[in-house]
């Protein structure tokens, strides 16, 4: 924790465009930066991820207000928005850049994290098991700049409109009561 009483979180959960623009959307969060993580290489290009041969995943780090949102209540969200049962896909996004990931910054929000898996899975929302992988933060590599805020200035793009617009209305509809 910052003497901001602001903490960080970085997940993984496909696209980080999709992830961007959900996170941006919830009450508490202060900034979601894309980027790189959980890899190999140093200071990776979006191009060189998208190779897969870098390791690393298509990620978000996120500043909250743990006085505004939880961390689990943000790991909530993270499940809900995306299939965390199929392996190094999302939809039509397919790589190793694409996995489910939870990059802790310490041992409270791993074991939260363990904590929420362990009840997704019990909950049967998936019709397989969780394969979100649940790893220490290393570095992260913040993405572009054409990346960053991405839905934001490009709503009518179409994979805006067709992937990432029902993944926001599903979080309206789903929690609204911690929406921005």
């Amino acid at each position: 924790m910052s003497d901001d009483n602001t903490e960080t979180a970085t997940f993984a959960g496909g696209c980080f465009w999709c992830t961007e623009a959900v996170f941006q959307r919830l009450r508490g969060v202060k900034s979601v930066m894309p980027g790189y993580t959980a890899g190999h290489v140093p200071n990776p290009s979006y191009e060189a991820v998208c190779t897969g041969a870098t390791g690393h995943a298509e990620a978000i780090q996120i500043t909250f207000d743990p006085n505004e949102i939880s961390f689990e209540q943000i790991l909530d969200v993270h499940f809900a928005t995306h299939d965390p049962t199929t392996l190094n896909r999302q939809g039509n996004d397919v790589g190793t850049q694409y996995r489910s990931g939870i990059y802790y910054h310490n041992e409270a929000q791993k074991e939260t994290a363990e904590k929420v898996i362990a009840r997704v899975n019990e909950s049967d929302a998936y019709p397989g098991p969780i394969v979100t992988e649940v790893l220490p933060l290393d570095v992260f590599y913040d993405a572009e700049d054409y990346h960053q805020n991405f839905y934001n200035r490009n709503k009518t793009y179409p994979y805006c409109s067709v992937i990432i617009d029902p993944k926001v209305q599903k979080l309206f509809k789903s929690f609204k009561e911690i929406t921005a």
